[in-house]
């Protein structure tokens, strides 16, 4: 069962998670049931709460000429719940809920947006049901700090991997997986596998050991290589990856250079663009051509 995310909780009031729980009925067992199967299926699915602050405002705060109308009521009542929202909007609720709030629980499955906050007295939150993406960081460098941090934050699950303590420490990388290598070079890179589902950013420090990482990433057949560099050292990179083993396939699927082309040139705006690249490997990998096609139509 994946891990629930504790930011979701973070900002919650433990009084009010309890509250919830206690009021918990056998009118809510479909809606765990739903969420049970969701875990079994893979499903890109949430379990949603909705937290009332002020009861009263909660369901007096209404509408304005800016928002679409979904009504003349606000919530539909002044009660705290958990609920079931997957990617299909399906809604599994046991409790009585208006149109704003049928809109609120739909909007869970986008993340804290900002609807979630929009009306005072209340906000709706969740936590996913699937496995969160992990990304390994080959090398400790600058860059890779700024990537793991932003890719912590943004829910993905981060596993940092070098031989120089003097680089690869709490202080540098807090908060992740971190595997200081013994050996003093990357060889003991062998003895640890990726997931196929897993993504690979090799950053190592002055691309020493680009090849290995490389070589190491298209061997565990991840979903996603990514190597930075300009095109004179991924030439030189080519050779050492297939002499390393690696197919003229397997060196295809890298992806270099790293990150999304928006003009980054300085080490923390390569960071953003190597963190908004994962986020669309992401979204592609999780959403169909069909569905990202209607969720563009929708931004339009």
């Amino acid at each position: 069962m994946p891990e629930l995310d504790p930011e979701v909780f973070s900002s919650v009031e433990p009084d009010r998670l309890c509250e919830i729980a206690a009021k918990l009925t056998s009118a809510d067992i479909p809606v765990f049931e739903r969420a049970l199967r969701a875990i079994d299926e893979r499903d890109l699915a949430w379990l949603g709460f909705k937290i009332v602050l002020d009861p009263a405002v909660a369901v007096t705060n209404v509408d304005n000429e800016v928002t679409k109308k979904f009504g003349d009521k606000g919530s539909a009542n002044g009660d705290s719940f958990i609920f079931f929202a997957n990617d299909a909007k399906e809604i599994v609720c046991a409790h009585e809920y208006s149109g704003r709030d049928l809109m609120q629980m739909k909007d869970v499955t986008r993340g804290p947006a900002m609807h979630n906050e929009q009306f005072d007295g209340l906000i709706w939150q969740a936590t996913p049901l699937f496995e969160a993406k992990r990304v390994w960081l080959l090398g400790a460098s600058h860059v890779a700090c700024e990537v793991a941090q932003l890719a912590t934050h943004l829910g993905f699950l981060v596993t940092v991997a070098d031989y120089d303590p003097a680089f690869l420490n709490e202080e540098r990388f807090p908060g992740v997986q971190r595997i200081l290598f013994e050996s003093g070079n990357f060889d003991d890179l062998q003895k640890y596998a990726a997931d196929p589902a897993d993504y690979v950013r090799v950053l190592t420090r002055g691309h020493m050991y680009d090849p290995q990482s490389c070589a190491w990433g298209v061997a565990c057949n991840t979903h996603y290589v990514g190597m930075m560099g300009c095109k004179g050292k991924n030439e030189t990179v080519h050779d050492l990856v297939i002499g390393l083993g690696a197919t003229e396939e397997g060196w295809a699927h890298i992806k270099r250079p790293i990150g999304l082309k928006f003009g980054a040139k300085t080490t923390d705006e390569l960071a953003v663009s190597i963190v908004a690249e994962l986020i669309d490997v992401r979204y592609k990998e999780n959403y169909s051509e069909a569905a990202r096609v209607q969720h563009k139509s929708h931004l339009d």
